[in-house]
């Protein structure tokens, strides 16, 4: 039976969005990956590291995935739902989590870490990620790239200016990451394909992923979603494209 726009919309308003776990848009959304597998290759760095940071962790899914932590281990959190859950996901291994604003300066000495490590992270604070790795320590991190899901964002927001698009462009990452003294060595960005098949695992989506369209509620765009909710009905899914870019950069000093 097909399910009403209320039942979807109402559904999705309600579930919980801590974490960042996307498990519950299994079936209603697909999201390509990137060819070069962030977490795999998180893994066999953190492997061989003997003190890591991991910045950014939200609830702790990414770093719990590796098969190996280093005998120092330490995640850091902004958001106090993300700080619970990755506490109870990391501890078991052995790893810290510190809850932290997610602004300079981190609290970590200089030279405490031999890789840092971070996936979509927000903002990145080069010289913080400088200043706290060895020399010849590394960076390793998996970025939202610019106009990422923008036919979403521009569904509900509008057309953005060229300089809202371009933002978090990968030649503006390297440029930025030498300028705080890092040698990048690996720079790669993709576009992916990603879907939602119903009007659900967009509302979800726009709650958890708070910066797509701030403010997002189902109360001030119900209209709009009940619009979205009928062309997904008739062409089957609505499609955007993520962009994702690696980076990874070398503490040379």
């Amino acid at each position: 039976m097909t399910r009403s726009f209320d039942d979807l919309v109402d559904e999705a308003d309600a579930v919980s969005v801590d974490g960042w776990d996307f498990s519950w848009l299994e079936g209603r959304a697909t999201e390509e990956r990137p060819s070069w597998g962030y977490q795999r290759t998180m893994s066999a760095r953190l492997a061989e590291a003997s003190a890591a940071l991991d910045v950014q962790t939200g609830g702790g899914e990414v770093l719990a995935g590796a098969a190996k932590l280093p005998r120092l281990m330490v995640a850091t959190e902004s958001w106090p739902p993300n700080v619970a859950k990755a506490t109870q996901l990391l501890h078991p291994r052995g790893a810290v989590v510190v809850a932290d604003a997610d602004e300079p300066p981190l609290p970590f000495a200089d030279d405490a870490f031999d890789l840092v490590t971070s996936r979509h992270p927000v903002t990145v604070w080069w010289s913080e990620i400088a200043r706290v790795l060895r020399p010849g320590g590394r960076y390793f991190s998996q970025q939202v790239g610019p106009a990422s899901v923008f036919e979403l964002v521009e569904y509900f927001l509008g057309p953005q200016p060229e300089q809202v698009r371009r933002a978090r462009h990968p030649e503006d990452a390297r440029r930025e990451a030498e300028a705080a003294g890092l040698e990048v060595v690996d720079l790669r960005a993709e576009s992916l394909r990603t879907e939602f098949f119903d009007v659900g695992a967009v509302v979800y989506f726009l709650r958890k992923v708070i910066w797509m369209v701030p403010g997002f509620t189902v109360e001030q765009y119900r209209d709009r979603l009940r619009e979205l909710d009928a062309l997904i009905r008739e062409r089957g899914s609505f499609v955007a494209q993520t962009t994702r870019f690696l980076i990874e950069a070398r503490k040379t000093g």
